[in-house]
């Protein structure tokens, strides 16, 4: 079978995980849908003819050269999603990776470093609640034992998952004699906002990551009936969470950062009872850390003191934290070069909000990416897109900089 092409591999993958009724895709961790773009990505290696193996964390490789050669060029991305999210976060850079290797060959292009193509684990956080937990673990960021007492929703552990996908969680733990041989790690992912949505630029490189959180509060009260209780008698922790999401807000607005609180769950969860916990979980980024802590720690006082007054108890427990991610300058000048020729100024550069594998991986070894232009902006939602002619360009774009990178 010969390999398949950009559009067509993008075809094949489209239906995996969509949710009929919202459009959006539900990609969690080691479920179904996961098994079957795992499935998809290991068919793709294996009609390339290139070695495939999966690490020691479930992460994904597809190798052009010797696997256990030296300073390896990597790319790709993810095939998970948040819930009912878009097609593009995450897939467009494992699509574009093989389309990129082929391309590669296409030109008679011979690498003189291992190129690889890489399809990292649990990168939403969809499932278990902590985002990039594959390349957490290889990179050493998530201990073993820390990603073993992961549960989701229905309490099922992220061990018990692995093991029912058919994956031993035995061994899953930092990998850095793997990480060590890489030389070079880039990926290609669509814009998450719309810098290059008003320019003349399909692709953009980043520059850098701003520091981001998960934080859970609970907010205890006191359960009763909804329709015999008197207003003032009441210990009503929805009335707290409630001053509390649009304290986040305020707070974030007034600092020019970001706050969200995109989860919440209710106990006992009855539409005639007084809710006794309501437990919401922020997200927030701000473009410094001095920024991001002021903003998350405004959100806290403004909650506790609403609960003050609301007879209700606070309790904020960080679940996650990523520091400002700056991506490897001298990589990011070589792919703003490789991409721009002789006026490599004219290649938008540009920060995100939003956390990658890459920014996990930088702590670790030479790290960039690259943005395909989002005409919407829109992301995390079924409406996330990007133009045909814009994914060619990007393909295009990674083609040129896994020439640049391994090849010379």
């Amino acid at each position: 079978m010969s390999p398949a092409g950009f559009h067509e591999m993008w075809r094949d993958l489209l239906p995996v995980g969509r949710d009929t009724a919202s459009g959006g895709y539900r990609r969690y961790a080691w479920s179904g849908a996961d098994a079957d773009c795992r499935a998809w990505f290991r068919a793709q290696a294996e009609d390339r003819g290139l070695h495939y193996e999966t690490d020691r964390n479930g992460n994904q490789w597809a190798w052009l050269g010797d696997p256990n050669g030296n300073d390896a060029v990597v790319t790709g991305s993810h095939l998970d999603s948040v819930p009912d999210g878009g097609a593009f976060d995450g897939p467009l850079g494992v699509v574009s990776a093989f389309a990129a290797v082929d391309g590669l060959l296409a030109r008679g292009a011979r690498p003189t470093r291992p190129v690889a193509v890489v399809n990292f684990g649990d990168e939403e956080g969809a499932r278990f609640g902590l985002a990039c937990v594959g390349s957490r673990l290889s990179a050493g960021r998530l201990a073993p034992e820390d990603a073993h007492r992961l549960t989701d929703a229905d309490g099922v552990t992220l061990a018990t998952a692995m093991e029912r996908a058919g994956h031993d969680p035995a061994g899953i733990g930092p990998d850095p004699e793997r990480l060590a041989r890489i030389g070079a790690f880039v990926e290609l992912h669509v814009e998450q906002g719309r810098a290059l949505a008003d320019t003349d630029h399909a692709v953009g490189v980043a520059s850098a990551i701003w520091p981001h959180g998960r934080w859970r509060f609970d907010f205890h009260g006191e359960a009763n009936h909804a329709g015999t209780t008197r207003l003032a008698d009441r210990h009503d922790p929805m009335l707290t969470y409630a001053n509390t999401v649009l304290a986040a807000r305020k707070k974030a607005r007034l600092a020019g950062a970001l706050a969200t609180f995109g989860k919440v769950g209710v106990e006992p969860n009855g539409v005639n009872a007084i809710p006794s916990l309501v437990r919401g979980w922020l997200d927030s980024r701000a473009a410094d850390q001095e920024t991001l802590d002021r903003v998350v720690a405004e959100i806290r006082a403004a909650a506790e003191e609403r609960g003050g007054r609301d007879g209700v108890r606070v309790e904020v427990t960080r679940e996650s934290f990523t520091p400002v991610v700056e991506f490897d300058n001298a990589l990011r000048d070589r792919l703003a070069g490789l991409l721009g020729g002789d006026r490599p100024d004219a290649v938008p550069v540009l920060p995100t909000g939003a956390g990658h594998d890459a920014g996990i991986l930088s702590s670790e070894l030479p790290s960039a990416m690259m943005y395909v232009r989002n005409p919407t902006g829109v992301s995390h939602s079924p409406a996330e897109s990007a133009d045909e002619d814009d994914c060619t360009a990007g393909v295009t774009a990674l083609t040129e900089v896994l020439e640049g990178l391994a090849c010379r």
